[in-house]
């Protein structure tokens, strides 16, 4: 549900932790072998003992293996003794972890994703999608169809139950959403509620208004040293679970943009991965925007919504309400 690079970022999150909690316990140790020599004392009894029971145990003693448990134990339990004595925990110097489930890995001795990770993951998305503060107010808890009247609220009522079962269905059944209509009438809106839904579930969604979008690709596109970023950026495009593309036409229309667009939609549709558009611009205004191939393959592979009403921002400010 995360791309390779994400997964990385991950990854290296984790290596960072376990060096951090070595670091710590490396600078415990040293604390006290210089004010206890005796601890460091009985650590060299357990190495020497390691070392003496292991020749026995090749020698053919079968009772070299209890003697060495035994005595092994009375070691430990003299140093856990000595630490306390002088103020410490018993376990001061035991294994440092942020997370002891996993011990700081990521994954559980069944080999599935910590409870740790899976927060991260959850993190990391949200972070990377653009949305991470947006969500927190656009999201269907906060959906309320109050400005909407007649064919206005059928229309929206229809899309916001085609919303909610392309989250259901997300997993099992590739779907492609076209919002579209006048402007302030809950197209970004929507789209920003089945992104949370997406989020929460542990899926990678990429959002991204059509202008930033182009404006990033043709920076990485033309720049001298950006071509790992635009490798980079072009596999987070076709592969994340969901792209979202807000705000299409406002960007400025251009063969190399047409073409990028069209490029996109069309590796993700070979991918079998879901994208949402939304645009302030009428099915005419956008045929004649792009080229027929870039309009044909939106309108034949993606179900159409199309929003109408009065600015819903422009409401809220008359009523006083935010």
């Amino acid at each position: 549900m995360i791309t390779n690079s994400q997964f990385k970022a991950i990854t290296a999150d984790y290596e960072k932790i376990q060096n951090k909690n070595r670091h710590i316990l490396l600078q415990r140790k040293e604390e006290i072998y210089a004010k206890l020599p005796a601890y460091q004392e009985l650590e060299q009894q357990i190495s020497s003992l390691c070392i003496m029971q292991g020749r026995r145990l090749l020698s053919g003693d079968k009772q070299a293996l209890d003697d060495m448990k035994k005595q092994l134990h009375s070691l430990s339990a003299q140093k856990q003794l000595l630490l306390q004595e002088h103020g410490y925990p018993a376990d001061y110097l035991e294994p440092v972890y942020d997370c002891p489930d996993c011990q700081d890995t990521g994954y559980l001795p069944d080999h599935s994703k910590c409870h740790c990770m899976k927060q991260k993951i959850a993190h990391y998305l949200y972070e990377q999608s653009g949305l991470e503060h947006l969500l927190e107010t656009e999201n269907f808890s906060h959906l309320s169809t109050a400005y909407y009247q007649g064919e206005d609220l059928a229309r929206f009522e229809k899309a916001v139950q085609s919303a909610k079962n392309f989250v259901l269905d997300f997993s099992s059944h590739y779907h492609n959403l076209l919002f579209y209509g006048t402007v302030g009438t809950g197209k970004s809106f929507l789209s920003c509620c089945i992104a949370k839904e997406l989020l929460d579930a542990g899926y990678c969604v990429l959002y991204f208004s059509a202008c930033s979008l182009f404006d990033r690709i043709s920076e990485y596109t033309f720049g001298s040293k950006d071509r790992e970023n635009l490798a980079q950026l072009y596999q987070d495009l076709y592969a994340c679970d969901l792209l979202i593309i807000d705000d299409l036409g406002t960007e400025l229309a251009n063969g190399f943009v047409a073409s990028e667009l069209f490029t996109i939609l069309n590796e993700r549709h070979l991918r079998r991965r879901s994208t949402i558009i939304s645009s302030n611009i009428s099915l005419e205004e956008l045929s004649e925007h792009y080229s027929e191939r870039l309009f044909s393959r939106i309108t034949s592979n993606y179900e159409l919504f199309k929003f109408t009403g009065s600015d819903i921002r422009i409401q809220k400010k008359l009523s006083g309400r935010k």
